[in-house]
């Protein structure tokens, strides 16, 4: 993991107002989160106001001491007058522009800040350095999180400058929720068990998810090992069908969980999770934030950079492999975080991959 200098942090007055720009996607705003707190926990009067994206707020909606204001990019253009109307009357003394998507860009044509802070313009794309007065300092083969990270240094926040700092985080789980994955959990817990070995199978891209006989026999082997296996994810029809086919592949009495769960509630469960396993996925990394050991899948792109970040090598990934078959170059030798393509290469991880490192972190975390 990439750490920075201390000569990264910037001495500035302390800003009294903060706005944060990240409105997507799940597991990005769970490690933009870590840099909200630090910047909290360093500047406690200031006033954070977070613009971000409607899903992406019902996970985060209650994270204690922050203003979302949300932007719902499914209404177009009526999405930046709802949030020029919603902003109105207000002038932060910084913004936190995390986001160089276009439609990130364009936001933050609307919001009026004393100073506005992006990306370096080596990661700077679709323009983002033309809505840009100042960025953050550029860094070699940082992952996503440490991205963030260096924002809050900019504006004076020591947050993750060696390798003894950690990131924290206090994620919005209500007692409610907490309660229903209790229950939800409860007829299928016994003395014996190791607990519940929860599967999030499904990225947002069918070609990053690993095959679904190929989850079933870890599954099968999880129960032999004494875990209760959990099945997670959302409602879209790709998610429900590839639950459906490791049910079916599976020798083991899995538990459903598919499309029945609220984020916040999955969020909940996965909190109670011993152990997790998923592709580069949403999941895994709201794994993270409640401090669940993950093992994430990895063929598309480079677990350095998008990984389960405290997690990191419990990742069973085939991406270094297929990035050198397609190019012709290691990772060290082109720009980093370049993403191979494929829609077979998470075939190239094998069972017995998985099975090897799911008995390492039974062992390391003592399970």
């Amino acid at each position: 993991m990439l750490r920075s200098s201390k000569q990264d942090v910037c001495a500035i007055e302390a800003p009294q107002s903060i706005c944060i720009l990240r409105l997507s996607a799940i597991g990005d705003v769970c490690h933009a989160v870590a840099t909200v707190q630090a910047i909290q926990n360093h500047y406690p009067a200031a006033k954070i106001t977070w613009i971000l994206g409607k899903v992406e707020a019902m996970l985060l909606q209650g994270l204690p001491g922050v203003n979302f204001v949300i932007f719902d990019k499914k209404k177009g253009l009526q999405a930046y007058r709802d949030l020029q109307r919603n902003l109105q009357g207000q002038q932060f003394d910084v913004l936190l522009h995390m986001q160089v998507a276009l439609r990130a860009n364009l936001a933050s044509l609307v919001i009026k800040a004393k100073r506005k802070i992006g990306f370096d313009k080596a990661r700077a794309k679709e323009l983002h350095s033309f809505f840009m007065r100042d960025s953050i300092a550029p860094q070699e083969n940082a992952h996503v999180l440490e991205g963030f990270a260096a924002f809050a240094r900019k504006i004076g926040v020591p947050f993750l400058q060696d390798a003894a700092d950690k990131p924290q985080w206090q994620m919005p789980i209500t007692q409610q929720d907490l309660e229903w994955a209790k229950a939800t959990l409860q007829p299928y817990r016994t003395d014996t068990s190791r607990g519940f070995l929860v599967i999030s199978p499904a990225a947002s891209k069918a070609e990053r998810n690993w095959l679904a006989e190929r989850y079933a026999a870890v599954a099968d082997y999880a129960t032999e090992l004494g875990f209760k296996v959990v099945l997670c994810g959302g409602p879209t029809e790709m998610e429900q069908q590839l639950a459906a086919n490791i049910v079916q592949h599976s020798q083991a009495s899995l538990v459903n969980l598919v499309s029945k769960t609220s984020l916040k509630q999955l969020l909940a469960v996965l909190q109670q999770a011993a152990v997790v396993i998923a592709p580069d996925t949403g999941p895994a990394h709201m794994a993270v934030t409640v401090g669940t050991p993950v093992i994430g899948l990895y063929a598309h792109s480079n677990p350095a950079r998008t990984g389960p970040y405290l997690y990191q090598e419990y990742v069973v990934e085939v991406y270094h492999q297929a990035l050198l078959q397609q190019t012709g170059k290691t990772a060290a030798e082109q720009k980093f975080g370049k993403r191979v393509k494929g829609a077979d290469l998470m075939a190239n991880i094998q069972i017995e991959q998985v099975k090897t490192m799911l008995d390492t972190v039974i062992k390391q975390q003592g399970i």
